[in-house]
């Protein structure tokens, strides 16, 4: 999602490499569970977010969606997110059921005693926060929010440890090309016909997140071979 804010309005003025360190330790978040409520639509998910998650939770895209995902637009394009639950929420058999976490909006894999569910195969912006990406040049650098965390950052962490991601390289080679692959398509949009654009969200949809990743292979592998099927077409 596109943010029109200046940078130094929102950080500490640095942008930071992924070996560098920052000031991101806070005693494990205890006690605090903030940056899991009143999100509404904004964590959007990326293919390898939603293959770590299916992989995690022996779930497909579709059970996911049915429970703790969401469709959203977003600068015309149309992504899947966590979904936000409210403190009265209805159960699976439809009765009404107190979550006692909190009375605000929180995220659908925040259990009741206030901590991440799935946090081995969290999405990579719950894994960044609170770090931001600058796209520049075909690549990106890092910047520290300074007003959405609660807790007073400790401690220095390296990023590329804050991040806790296997094979971090080529995880930030794919992240680069899934931004300027959705960036391009999302700078076309306000132009395309609606029936065009509706084709094209539908396209990605199903190329990106429907079609079931075989979980017991390289996900690099089968996002570049999707990613040059769509651009053949």
């Amino acid at each position: 999602m596109l943010r029109d804010v200046d940078l130094k309005d929102i950080s500490d003025g640095k942008l930071y490499d992924i070996g560098d360190m920052a000031k991101l330790g806070v005693d494990d978040c205890s006690g605090c569970h903030a940056c899991c409520c009143g999100m509404g639509d904004s964590i959007t998910l990326d293919p390898y977010d939603v293959f770590r998650l299916e992989k995690g939770l022996g779930k497909t895209f579709e059970e996911l969606l049915s429970e703790n995902l969401e469709l959203r637009v977003a600068d015309g394009i149309i992504l899947p997110c966590l979904k936000m639950m409210s403190g009265k929420s209805q159960n699976q058999t439809g009765r009404n059921e107190e979550r006692s976490i909190s009375d605000k909006e929180s995220c659908t894999f925040l259990n009741d005693a206030g901590r991440c569910s799935i946090h081995p195969f969290r999405p990579g912006i719950c894994r960044l926060f609170p770090l931001g990406r600058i796209f520049e040049n075909n690549t990106h650098r890092y910047f520290l929010q300074v007003n959405e965390c609660h807790k007073e950052r400790q401690t220095k962490i390296k990023i590329k440890k804050w991040i806790d991601t296997p094979e971090l390289g080529r995880y930030e080679a794919y992240i680069d090309k899934w931004h300027y692959f959705i960036k391009n398509i999302s700078d076309k949009a306000e132009d395309m016909p609606e029936v065009e654009l509706k084709a094209v969200n539908m396209q990605i949809l199903q190329n990106f997140f429907i079609a079931p990743y075989d979980i017991n292979s390289d996900f690099y592998e089968q996002f570049y071979g999707r990613l040059e099927a769509v651009a053949c077409r």
